[in-house]
């Protein structure tokens, strides 16, 4: 399949731009200026203005002799640029491939896109009418190469779209600039009477190249498609994403559920055949007003089962907003992992944590109840308490060293040690009570101490006694004293952890 572009110009992008927000100026001569050595310049007239022989590059005084009336407003530096980037999105619902071409244009990559309109015919004349529904002064051409399309768009008379192969034949019968060549050049080339592309188009390249520069070879060569021309594009292109472009804008939750499960199908049968699951998945909805709604769901296991992604969106479809409809879905996979085949278990003689099923189980209260709310722990390389387990990154994630089992620790562990009150003989027998949340807890047997100390190479602190005391209730607190108990110094005691 050939390649086939799409450029748009935008002959009047910001002044259109403002008429859009404040419609009081479309019966408004005016024009946006921008100081240049103590003058100020105009940078683009509106329609209205450039019909009274207002153009860009006068000086503002000037302007106003011929229309009095005219109306000057500051021009903003990057404003063209921030317009073209929210036309740009607006155009992904035409095709993934869009690229800015500045100051006042777009380039769309429209191979394999058309025929969902039903032809290119249908494809341009829906493009141009929509934008020139939103109050935009545009032309727009279509052909194989960007420099014939940009040319045609811009220069062109006769028709919009050029068929396969009649680059040369539209080129022609433009002028030099069509070609974008540099204004020096473009100078020269009128001075010698070459008033037309085809004047010059089938001369020998070496008189070409010695004359004008090799610039001028590499942009007939663009436009003629003979060299290939490369532009990133605006937004990076998802190796594997799958777009549903709608007929009629979608408003109901059933047809963005419907859209959402065409979509998962595609996506997963293409996953499966590869061999990957997605960690992280994005649903992307392109509204008729310009805005975007996305969501996104996060899987704790590679996953392509189509069923299990279903339900983990179906908490996520009440909050996207479709407003007066949405007219493109798109899903992205951003994050992708390769998927192994094993034996699928459940808490059985041999389960693990690779379990599908532990996985999407974890999936769906994190989807129902945030990420937050499950953690799973690994044992840490260190010796105080708080620092002797870490957060595990994923369900693979395998640890460095064994669990410790040697000593007793308690099921819950205080993030950092609490200060308590205690009431303690001296100088290493355990406590007798302490006072914790205001409660006083009586001691009726104690175990210990087990001394602790923090890793001199990290941090330097005072080492630590734990015990393992029960209280009269029969409830068992982790404490420790900080420190020794020497002259004048009375160390501080803390509570740790609770055990069941």
């Amino acid at each position: 399949m050939g390649k086939r572009f799409v450029a748009i110009w935008f002959r009047h992008l910001k002044t259109d731009t403002m008429i859009r927000r404040q419609q009081a100026l479309k019966e408004v001569p005016f024009v946006l200026a921008f100081p240049d050595h103590g003058r100020m310049l105009v940078t683009e007239p509106a329609a209205l203005a450039k019909a009274k022989g207002i153009y860009a590059g006068m000086v503002v005084a000037d302007a106003r002799i011929i229309l009095p009336v005219l109306q000057v407003f500051d021009d903003k530096q990057g404003y063209a640029e921030q317009l073209l980037k929210k036309l740009g999105l607006w155009c992904i619902r035409y095709t993934p491939f869009v690229v800015m071409d500045e100051p006042d244009g777009l380039i769309l990559d429209v191979t394999g896109c058309t025929h969902l309109w039903g032809s290119e015919e249908h494809y341009l004349r829906d493009l141009s009418n929509k934008l020139k529904g939103f109050g935009y002064h545009i032309r727009v051409a279509m052909s194989d190469t960007i420099g014939c399309a940009w040319a045609v768009c811009r220069f062109g008379k006769i028709k919009a779209i050029i068929k396969p192969g009649e680059q040369a034949a539209a080129l022609m019968p433009l002028p030099p600039a069509s070609l974008r060549l540099q204004p020096g050049t473009v100078e020269r080339l009128l001075k010698l009477g070459l008033h037309n592309a085809g004047n010059f188009m089938n001369m020998q390249r070496s008189a070409l190249r010695r004359r004008f520069g090799e610039d001028l070879l590499l942009r007939i060569d663009q436009a003629l498609g003979i060299k290939e021309e490369f532009r990133e594009p605006l937004f990076p292109i998802e190796p594997y994403s799958e777009r549903l472009p709608c007929l009629e804008p979608i408003q109901a939750a059933t047809g963005i559920e419907i859209a959402l499960e065409q979509l998962l199908q595609a996506l997963c049968s293409r996953l499966q055949k590869e061999g990957k699951g997605l960690r992280v998945a994005i649903l992307k909805g392109y509204r008729i007003d310009g805005k975007l709604q996305q969501v996104q769901v996060s899987t704790n296991h590679p996953s392509h089962n189509i069923s299990h992604l279903s339900r983990l969106f179906a908490l996520k479809i009440p909050y996207i907003e479709p407003a007066l409809g949405i007219e493109l879905f798109v899903l992205e996979a951003p994050k992708l992992e390769d998927l192994q085949t094993f034996q699928q278990t459940f808490w059985t003689a041999n389960s693990s944590l690779e379990s599908t099923e532990i996985a999407e189980l974890l999936d769906n209260l994190e989807s129902r109840f945030g990420s937050q709310v499950a953690h799973r722990y690994l044992p840490d390389e260190h010796h105080l308490p708080e620092r002797s387990v870490k957060l595990a990154g994923s369900l693979k994630e395998r640890p460095a060293i064994e669990w410790r089992a040697d000593k007793r620790r308690p099921i819950q562990l205080l993030p950092q040690p609490q200060p308590v009150m205690v009431t303690a003989p001296i100088p290493d027998y355990p406590p007798m009570n302490f006072r914790y949340n205001n409660k006083l807890h009586i001691i009726k047997k104690a175990d210990g101490p087990e001394r602790i100390e923090s890793e001199w190479w990290i941090q330097p602190a005072l080492l630590r006694d734990y015990y393992v005391v029960e209280d009269e209730e029969g409830k068992r607190f982790w404490l420790f004293r900080a420190g020794h108990y020497e002259g004048d110094n009375d160390p501080g005691w803390f509570i740790h952890g609770f055990f069941a």
